[in-house]
């Protein structure tokens, strides 16, 4: 009976990293992360006002892709969507918040967002490659 107790507390707390793992979502075969090309920006002109929607490089993190999609109204960031990112319910929180700071900064020049260091990480790189596309 000395030793139920112990072998009791050390099997859960063996377990306890099995039921926080959560797996990478990635399906390239490659190690390292791999990256996109941005995409060429679209322009449309109405009424005097160019609007350019621009796409940024897809960046594979830990947590899973993560691409934003940037509009830009003349030369400032009107709006910004995200296209891809992880299935994380940190993430899912993370976005608006990350999406308010760019459009405050104008600038990838955002802070991360705690709790979602890896996709806060990802998006400042699509969201820069996307910016460095527009020129």
């Amino acid at each position: 009976m000395k030793r139920a107790l112990p072998v009791l507390v050390l099997s859960v707390a063996g377990l306890i990293p099995v039921w926080r793992y959560a797996p990478s979502h990635d399906t390239g075969s490659s190690s390292a992360p791999a990256q996109a090309a941005a995409s060429t920006p679209s322009a449309s002109t109405s009424g005097g006002t160019t609007t350019t929607v621009v796409s940024g490089s897809l960046v594979d993190t830990e947590k899973g892709p993560v691409r934003v999609e940037v509009t830009f109204d003349g030369d400032e960031i009107a709006s910004v969507r995200m296209l891809r990112q992880p299935d994380h319910p940190q993430t899912t929180a993370a976005v608006p918040k990350l999406i308010e700071e760019t459009l405050q900064a104008q600038s990838a020049d955002i802070d991360t967002v705690s709790g979602a260091t890896v996709t806060s990480d990802g998006y400042r790189e699509s969201l820069q490659a996307a910016l460095d596309a527009k020129g």
